[in-house]
């Protein structure tokens, strides 16, 4: 299993990012796909869950309305778009599949 994400970046509050995770080495079509993200100092937060089939997406409440998380099946890729950031959205974040994250992608958001 291999999960590698990129597009994070520093943006002003408001602004908008967003992630991509390139999965390989299982059949990624038929699992459901999570975005979960560290803060310095603080523990894990999860932002949302999308089903195999990506019709249907659950989001933390910190980041419902503002996140959007998406895949395309074809390509193995998840996607988190990202807008209307705030600072306390500056984080690691990273794509889980089963237990199994990447080497995350940092997100800073200034003030």
């Amino acid at each position: 299993v291999q999960l590698v994400e990129s597009g994070g970046g520093l943006v002003q509050a408001g602004g908008s990012l967003r992630l991509s995770c390139a999965a390989s080495g299982f059949v990624f079509s038929r699992i459901g796909m999570t975005w979960v993200r560290q803060a310095p100092g603080k523990e894990e937060e999860w932002v949302s869950t999308i089903n195999r089939v990506g019709d249907y997406a659950e989001y933390a409440d910190s980041v419902k309305g503002r996140f959007t998380t998406t895949r395309d099946n074809a390509k193995n890729m998840l996607y988190l778009e990202m807008t209307n950031l705030i600072p306390d959205d500056t984080a690691v974040y990273y794509c889980v599949k089963a237990g199994t994250r990447g080497q995350g992608t940092q997100v800073t958001v200034s003030s």
